[in-house]
């Protein structure tokens, strides 16, 4: 069994808890189905959001639907002139019998536009 990455992202409409929640829950449960992890697979979660999203911590949302034992960790990404707002990204760390190619990335809403490769999948 082999450590692989499996990488993800989406948007948020607004700046609230609520919104942040929602989308980081969709987005995990996302990779978790495509991808046919269970939860205790998980070695850890990195979660970065872009600085204009700040009211709450995505990892919480993690914890809400069963990933109690996976180290989590939040981060605020880069700030680049012109890149995509609203923005929560996921790292995902899982312990797989799966090939690198086999591993299903998993890009919704406006953040389709960062992986028009993988968003189709």
């Amino acid at each position: 069994m082999k450590v692989r990455g499996v990488r993800g992202a989406t948007t948020t409409s607004s700046n609230t808890q609520e919104e942040i929640l929602q989308a980081s829950q969709e987005l995990l449960t996302e990779i978790v189905n495509r991808n046919g992890i269970e939860i205790d697979d998980v070695a850890s979660i990195f979660f970065s959001t872009t600085p204009d999203l700040n009211t709450e911590f995505p990892a919480v949302a993690a914890r809400q639907i069963g990933f109690t034992n996976a180290a989590l960790e939040c981060l605020v990404e880069m700030n680049v002139k012109g890149s995509l707002q609203k923005c929560i990204r996921i790292l995902m760390h899982i312990n797989t019998d799966l090939a690198q190619q086999e591993i299903q990335h998993v890009y919704l809403r406006d953040a389709k536009s960062l992986r028009v490769d993988l968003s189709e999948k």
